[in-house]
């Protein structure tokens, strides 16, 4: 068993052959009856740095772990009667979209052929538009916007239905509540898959049957919500649904502690499913919902891990880093580049394109399967919904994958236990 590792954001993962920077590692491992193993690179950004690093290390050692997988364990892939090794060559873009562009074209010049997504629609977005007009695929599960998924793109992939469609499954959990809610307001940031989430919240609480009581907009960049708060307070909507990023869900659950803003019960879309997260909050996590798309005890199998539990079993033992949904998400992009170039018995980008297109095959995260614009699957991708019960986070929704009963109304903050 390899030695386990934490990574931090600044730290060349050398072990399993990713490059930061220039260099590319990897070589040295290569065994000597491998030798004559080809070599596909996989090239693309990820935040290890700025405001989006805490997901996008999670999708960086999702990457990782698949990559090393099929190249440690089972010895590389064969495609059209061939073993090759994978390559990664992932960068740092420090969340910056003008860094990943740059760094994308730089890898297109170098001649890289097929491309994962970094973390946030306002980064996929502009790399998704450089590898689409020059014909490389790009699989990725970091960006939900709509954007991405309406401009006509024929090459780029996502493990996520787009953001208005990602909604319908919490909508669905909110009538089963009991006492049944009635009212909810909504809060989402300025920015690419936050404001097309928050139409979707919309539209699905609406079709619902919830009245909705008021919508907030908040810049991208957020740092005080107290006069949202005010109006929360005063309009006391049984629900509140958050739609924006990790740390700026963390803002606003503070705030709330800290103004005793209550609501029955609390929604928000990213934040809770991370460990750092619920740690950050502690007992005031409690009862928060969000949604999640994956839990290791999920039933699928594939051909590589087999299922979820051994994935979780071989990330353990290369990572400290608590596992979340984005690690899975990110290893079933590997895996289902490697399923598709097999159905197509090619690696030419094109003919690569076109199997990712016909997509229906399962892996240990999912069934995969892409609309014709390209975001996952609406029934086959679809979120469930998790709930942080005793520091845990539960799948409350759908019943049939259900770990725990989702508990409402949640107690004010200042009664949680």
């Amino acid at each position: 068993m390899a030695p386990r590792m934490n990574t931090t954001r600044r730290r060349v993962v050398s072990q399993f052959g990713v490059a930061l920077g220039a260099a590319t590692l990897g070589a040295p491992f290569v065994r000597r009856a491998e030798a004559q193993a080809k070599t596909l690179v996989i090239g693309g950004s990820v935040p290890l740095t700025g405001a989006a690093a805490e997901t996008g290390l999670n999708v960086n050692n999702g990457y990782i772990t698949a990559v090393s997988y099929m190249n440690d364990v089972l010895g590389g892939v064969e495609i059209a009667g061939e073993k090759y090794k994978l390559e990664l060559k992932l960068f740092d873009d420090a969340s910056d979209p003008a860094r990943a562009t740059t760094l994308i074209q730089r890898q297109l010049d170098e001649g890289t052929n097929f491309f994962l997504g970094s973390f946030g629609s306002n980064i996929v977005l502009p790399t998704a538009a450089i590898t689409d007009r020059a014909k490389k695929p790009m699989v990725q599960t970091g960006g939900g916007s709509d954007a991405i998924f309406t401009k006509g793109y024929k090459y780029v992939f996502g493990m996520f239905p787009r953001a208005t469609r990602q909604f319908a499954a919490t909508a669905a959990m909110f009538k089963s509540l009991d006492p049944k809610p009635e009212t909810y307001s909504v809060i989402w940031t300025n920015d690419a898959f936050s404001k097309t989430a928050a139409e979707g919240v919309r539209n699905s609480c609406d079709a619902a049957g919830l009245k909705r009581i008021e919508g907030y907009e908040l810049p991208a960049k957020v740092t005080d919500v107290s006069s949202v708060l005010g109006s929360i307070r005063s309009k006391t909507p049984d629900l509140l649904v958050c739609v924006m990023h990790d740390q700026d869900s963390l803002l606003i659950a503070r705030q709330m502690v800290a103004t005793n803003t209550n609501v029955k019960l609390l929604f928000q879309g990213l934040g809770p499913q991370l460990a750092s997260f619920r740690e950050a909050l502690g007992k005031n996590a409690e009862y928060l919902c969000c949604s999640t798309y994956w839990d290791e005890n999920v039933s699928f199998k594939d051909k590589f891990f087999g299922d979820s539990k051994k994935f979780v079993e071989y990330y353990k033992s290369k990572f400290t880093r608590p596992i979340a949904y984005h690690v899975a998400g990110a290893a079933a992009c590997i895996e289902t580049y490697v399923m598709a170039m097999q159905a197509a018995k090619s690696t030419n980008p094109e003919a690569v394109r076109d199997a990712l297109a016909a997509a229906d095959f399962e892996t240990f995260y999912a069934r995969i399967k892409f609309t014709p614009q390209g975001d996952g699957d609406e029934l086959l991708l679809g979120g469930y919904i998790g709930q942080v019960q005793k520091g845990k986070l539960e799948i409350v929704f759908p019943q049939a994958a259900a770990s725990a009963k989702p508990l409402y109304p949640s107690p004010p903050w200042d009664k949680k236990a």
